[in-house]
Parts: C-alpha cells; sequence; structure tokens
C-alpha cells in the first residue's frame, strides 16, 4: 500500500551494511533523514513514529558521546562527588556505542555494555545507573520518548559474609580492656564508625560536657553527623582525650596512626582473643544490635550515616541529640 503525501519514505541502501534501511521523513518537502534500521518493518515502525509525534531531527542525530558531554556539564556536576566519579567509571563500559546516535540505542545494546562489562555487581549497578541517567536526560532533550534503561537488569547484591560479633565476645573485649588497642575495638563496637572515620577523628571533635562526637567522612548523609557517647565508653573517650600528643583521638607513638598500622594491631588482637572479625563487622554488630533493640529506623540511619530511603522520613523528620542518646542507649552488650 502506498503511504500518503509527505509521510516519508523507507528504503535499502547498497552494500554489507548493519543497519541498511534508511528513513526519511516527507513533511518537511526535503526528504531528510531521521534514521536507519536494520529490517524494513522497524524501519517502517520509526516512521509511523516520527509520523505521530515529529522530532528535532538535529537533536535525533546525538550520538552517546555527545549526550554523555552535555550531560556531565549540565546534571553529573549536581550529584554527589562519589556517585560522580561511579558513574564516569562506567561510561569507560559503554564507550564502545559512543559515536552511535542516542535515540537509535536500543536495551540490548544498553544490557550488552552491563553483561560483558567482565566486572561484579557494583560496577553493573553503575552501568545500569549510567544508562538511567541518561535516559532521563535524553528524555529531557526530547531526544527519545522511551526508557529502556527501565528494561535493564544487573548482578544483585549478593549476601553479606560479614559476621557480627556475639554477646559472649564482647563479654570477652571487656575482660580484656586493659590491653593497648583493645579500647579502639569497644569505640568501634559503641559507635558504628567506620575504622577510617575513627582514625580521622580529632579531639575538637568530642564534646566531653554533652558527650557528643561530630565525625564521619564518606557520604553527605554521613559528614560530620553527630553521635552521642555511650555511657559504657565515656571512660574510654575521656582517656584517649586527656592523654593525646597529636591531637587524634587514636595516635600510635604521637602522630595520626595510619590504617595500615592500625590493621596489623587489629590482627595481633584477634589472634590473641581466639576471633576471625574485620573492623567493619563493629560496625554491622553497631547497626545488627540497634535494630534488634527496637531503635528507632531515622534514628539508626542518622547513627550510620546513612540516607533515609524514605522521602518523607529523610525530609520531614527531625531528630535531636536527645533522641539519638536515647537510641544508642539501647545498645546492651
Amino acid at each position: 500500500m502506498k503511504n500518503p503525501n509527505r509521510y516519508g519514505t523507507v528504503t535499502k541502501l547498497s552494500g554489507n551494511r548493519r543497519r541498511p534501511w534508511v528513513v526519511k521523513e516527507g513533511l518537511s518537502g526535503r526528504q531528510r533523514a531521521i534514521g536507519y534500521a536494520a529490517t524494513k518493518e522497524e524501519g517502517l515502525i520509526l516512521l509511523a513514529q516520527y509520523n505521530n509525534t515529529p522530532w528535532d531531527i538535529d537533536a535525533h542525530k546525538i550520538t552517546l558521546q555527545e549526550l554523555y558531554e552535555v550531560w556531565l556539564e549540565k546534571r553529573c556536576v549536581k550529584l554527589g562527588k562519589a556517585n560522580q566519579a561511579n558513574l564516569k567509571s562506567a561510561y569507560k563500559h559503554c564507550i564502545k556505542l559512543g559515536g552511535t546516535p542516542y535515540a537509535q540505542i536500543k536495551a540490548y545494546q544498553m544490557q550488552d555494555c552491563i553483561d560483558n562489562c567482565g566486572r561484579g555487581y557494583s560496577t553493573q549497578g553503575a552501568i545500569k545507573n549510567l544508562w538511567g541517567h541518561l535516559d532521563r536526560f535524553a528524555m529531557e532533550l526530547d531526544i527519545i520518548s522511551k526508557r529502556y534503561s527501565d528494561l535493564l537488569t544487573s548482578a544483585p547484591i549478593p549476601d553479606t559474609t560479614k559476621k557480627i560479633f556475639t554477646q559472649e565476645e564482647i563479654a570477652r573485649i571487656w575482660e580484656n580492656k586493659n590491653l593497648p588497642w583493645i579500647d579502639s575495638i569497644l569505640f568501634l563496637l559503641y559507635t558504628g564508625f567506620r575504622i577510617s572515620e575513627m582514625l580521622s577523628l580529632q579531639t575538637n571533635a568530642v564534646d566531653l560536657q554533652e558527650w557528643i562526637i561530630r565525625g564521619g567522612v564518606k557520604t553527605e548523609a554521613g559528614k560530620n553527623r553527630l553521635v552521642p557517647i555511650h555511657t559504657k565508653i565515656q571512660e574510654i573517650v575521656r582517656k584517649r582525650v586527656e592523654t593525646t600528643k597529636s591531637g587524634y583521638l587514636f595516635e600510635y607513638e604521637g602522630e595520626k596512626i595510619k590504617q595500615f598500622k592500625y590493621r596489623e594491631a587489629w590482627a595481633d588482637h584477634m589472634k590473641k582473643l581466639n576471633m576471625n572479625h574485620t573492623p567493619h563487622e563493629c560496625r554491622h554488630t553497631f547497626r545488627s544490635n540497634l535494630d534488634s533493640a527496637g531503635a528507632n529506623k531515622v534514628c539508626i540511619d542518622r547513627l550510620m550515616g546513612h540516607k533515609s530511603t524514605d522521602t518523607g522520613e529523610r525530609v520531614y523528620t527531625h531528630k535531636n541529640i536527645d533522641e539519638l542518646r536515647l537510641n544508642i542507649e539501647l545498645i546492651t552488650y
């Protein structure tokens, strides 16, 4: 059946091509190419879509690389630095499509970038996330009308291999509290700080009058968060503040301790105590025990330095230091 006047055409080009069917619009009277297709049927669908809702042909020709560069300038800069770094790294696995007009990239091609990246769930998730960002930006610019990124999948987060400290193990740590550096294990168990956060704490971040620590370094939600000092470790913290020479809460030979040096001390203590744990498992233990004790979910997120997943909780719920203190005292190892 013949197409109506000025409807456009779908014709096959000569030679061995991956997408040999050229689709040309007819509305402008100039028969401009609006795209290429692998089959005639695919070309007719594209032509029908164009006639139903004509798009900016110049915008439709923007390649992935061109879109990515504009997105970097206009949207990526508004994200957190860690997120920016992850998304920029993810693009390395998509760059093979850099010269392809973005409107012509299909879901299977996006998925191929994820499936063949040769990396684990974290990188796969970042690639999937990047396609989502680019799709949303492309829709803003009227480059696409369908978000193929909604169809993508990535490897699931594996079950954690972290083991929390048992009550018996924590009791054994308290029995050996006078050994060098054992106090740091107790500090991690009762504050939920990461090892990097603990080692970067300076004494001016500790308020011995209000028994509060301001610390945290990793995320926007975690930076400079307020953590009440549990009554069980107040004397430990006071002693550290009063004896420091470097100004750091935990030091080695009068200087800020390096993480590798601390991990050496940690390994020695785990051997002496007949335990097998990593420093980060203190943080898992802290979280797990707060949850088991019935602590408020928002308070747990505040103490851990996590961003609440619920928008209402994140925006409208405010927890003061007294509520945080009440919740942290629920830990009764």
